[in-house]
């Protein structure tokens, strides 16, 4: 074990022996692990005592260790909570994370007076319901089409006054109750949304009920109509839950978690129960999980999965006990606002669901590892491909693509994505708010952009930026440089290539949108490849991803500027009062809807003033429905 430098031996000295978390970062102030302790001392000097060092992970660990950080809490579960946000936020390399866990959806029920039903990847505190996360779009997709059928919610964005000439066409489909004409009324919509929700949660017993009820109601009244209406969703809905599997007669509400490992790779997977029946299942990746056991990564993935969750059964069934049971019981407990047992089965039916839970891990694992062994074969045949196309000396292991987005010149920004091996390498990516084009002028806006990466390629080579925090991203020349556009775009580049010598050096090329052309250098026509040709087929995967991380950025930056314009028009807000607003609602839309009581529980928000806001949302709202 290497000796310790100065700086970890007085950190290591002055250590508090109260709980919290703690942050360690190596040589390029990156974060690298996040942690958390009952007692920080004790914990994170048992990193540095020779025992440790019998893992080969810890030993990595330590090695990359420059100095430590630490945030006191009050409570062990305060620890957890933070830790689990910390993780979310840097995604430190030697954590065990949820793979890609940003991007996973979820089906929402919105707060409005007639609610939609529709797709997120993001839970809000904005009065809607959530289910999830799910892992696969397409199946939630699936999902929204069986609900519409069983429960037909709008999905237009007409105003809702019951008095509209004539409906859409989905009211003749039977796929939405046609509320725009008065065909239901609030009550009767939100009733039915109140089934959909009672059949996401699994008590499918309780729906089926009311529809019979509702039949019943009808046929009495003579509303025949509606009951025929009602009818042919009963029938639906019976044969949905004849096909759901019978798993549990004590009518439980349980989650069943399974891990699968293989050559470093962590798979896990979740049986939803709910109300006896096996409703559906999602898998998870876990990321980082070399060299830990399993005790260490169900216990990442309970934190981080549940940090998210929508929803929290009482019980969730487990293969084996994790180390810190309780205070995750104490901490679910927390959140779901009564109590979650986590146990283990050892026989029957529970200990069975649980074998079977553990068998889909495996073969999910396996489908998984084929998959990426595809994708790696596919990625290698296109660049081989990219090879030949452009006459390049080797295949383009690293690969830049950049791309410009604004709107009229306004909020004009650049993007530069990474693809490595044919893969996506996020942690290159960069992203520029123009500073010297003055309006819409997307060449000289390109030209910024790679005059300002290759001259801090220039300045790290140099010396200049020695340790500068993603200065390893920014030192790498590209074995490709691909630039969204044509000609005009390419000349850019040259330009710019040219000016830091390396012109022969870094090929480049322009990929244009309107039929997928290649244009190269000194050529006057381009290169067309076979649209199923995988070279193309990667290059537009790269261009597209270019273009979505450049929209994302510009949608930011508008958001931010039309955000700040609309919250700073408000007489007594200034940049302070904002940010204490934004920290403490979330969104715009947030402050937009809150109520007085919920805008003077922010820090510097009186009475009055929280009066004037509202006031000023609701001239805004007046406004603009003058100007529809």
């Amino acid at each position: 074990m290497k000796k310790l430098s100065e700086v970890i031996e007085q950190q290591l000295a002055t250590l508090p022996t109260k709980p919290g978390v703690y942050l360690m970062h190596n040589a390029k102030g990156q974060i690298i692990y996040v942690g958390k302790a009952i007692n920080l001392a004790n914990r994170v000097r048992s990193y540095f005592h020779a025992s440790a060092q019998e893992n080969a992970k810890t030993r990595r660990l330590v090695a990359e260790i420059t100095s430590l950080e630490w945030i006191i809490t009050d409570s062990e579960i305060e620890a957890l909570i933070l830790e689990a946000n910390l993780i979310k936020q840097y995604r430190p390399r030697f954590n065990i994370r949820l793979k890609d866990d940003k991007r996973y959806p979820y089906l929402k029920i919105t707060n409005e007076d007639f609610p939609k039903v529709l797709i997120t990847r993001r839970m809000e505190r904005d009065g809607g319901r959530y289910f999830g996360p799910y892992t696969s779009t397409g199946a939630l997709r699936e999902t929204l089409d069986l609900l519409r059928r069983l429960f037909p919610y709008r999905t237009c964005d007409r105003e809702i006054t019951g008095t509209d000439a004539k409906p859409c066409l989905y009211f003749d489909l039977k796929l939405c109750l046609g509320p725009c004409i008065g065909a239901v009324d609030r009550q009767e919509y939100l009733a039915m949304l109140g089934q959909l929700a009672e059949f996401m949660e699994g008590h499918t017993e309780t729906v089926i009920n009311d529809l019979e009820r509702e039949i019943q109601e009808a046929a009495e009244a003579l509303r025949f109509e509606r009951a025929a209406r009602i009818r042919d969703r009963l029938l639906a809905l019976r044969q949905v839950t004849e096909r759901q599997k019978v798993v549990s007669t004590a009518a439980l509400d349980q989650d069943v978690i399974a891990l699968a490992r293989d050559d470093g790779n962590a798979c896990v997977e979740i049986f939803f129960v709910r109300n006896g029946k096996l409703l559906g299942r999602e898998y998870f990746v876990m990321e980082g999980g070399a060299g830990a056991d399993d005790n260490e990564i169900m216990t990442a993935f309970l934190q981080q999965f549940y940090t998210n969750a929508a929803a929290i059964p009482p019980e969730i069934l487990l293969p084996a006990q994790v180390a810190e049971a309780a205070v995750l019981e104490s901490w679910l407990r927390t959140k779901r606002g009564d109590a979650v047992y986590l146990n283990v089965p050892h026989e029957g039916a529970e200990r069975e669901l649980l074998e079977l839970a553990a068998t889909n891990a495996t073969e999910t694992l396996t489908m998984l590892k084929a998959q990426w062994a595809t994708d790696k074969h596919r990625n290698e045949l296109a660049l081989q491909e990219l090879q030949t196309a452009l006459a390049l000396p080797a295949a383009p292991v690293r690969i830049e693509c950049y791309d410009i987005s604004t709107t009229q010149g306004v909020e004009v920004v650049g993007s530069m994505v990474v693809f490595e091996h044919g893969v996506a390498k996020k942690s290159d990516y960069r992203r520029f708010k123009i500073k010297t084009v003055t309006g819409q002028d997307d060449f000289a806006s390109m030209k910024e952009v790679l005059t300002r990466r290759f001259d801090r390629w220039r300045r790290i080579t140099a010396g200049e930026l020695k340790g500068t925090r993603g200065s390893q991203g920014w030192g790498k020349l590209p074995d490709l440089l691909v630039v969204d556009g044509g000609k005009g775009q390419l000349g850019m580049a040259v330009e710019v290539l040219q000016a830091f010598e390396l012109m022969g050096k870094v090929p480049v090329v322009g990929l244009a949108k309107r039929h997928e052309e290649l244009f190269r250098p000194g050529e006057s026509r381009s290169l067309l490849l076979e649209p199923t040709d995988p070279a193309i087929l990667l290059l537009r995967r790269i261009r597209d991803e270019a273009h979505r991380f450049a929209i994302t950025y510009h949608r930011q930056r508008r958001q931010k500027l039309g955000l700040a314009s609309q919250i700073d028009d408000i007489p007594g807000i200034g940049s302070v009062k904002r940010r204490a607003l934004l920290k403490h609602l979330g969104s715009l839309v947030a402050i937009q809807n809150a109520t007085i009581e919920e805008l003077v529980q922010v820090p510097g928000i009186s009475k009055v003033l929280a009066t004037e806001i509202q006031q000023h949302f609701e001239r805004m709202r007046q406004e603009s429905e003058k100007d529809e």
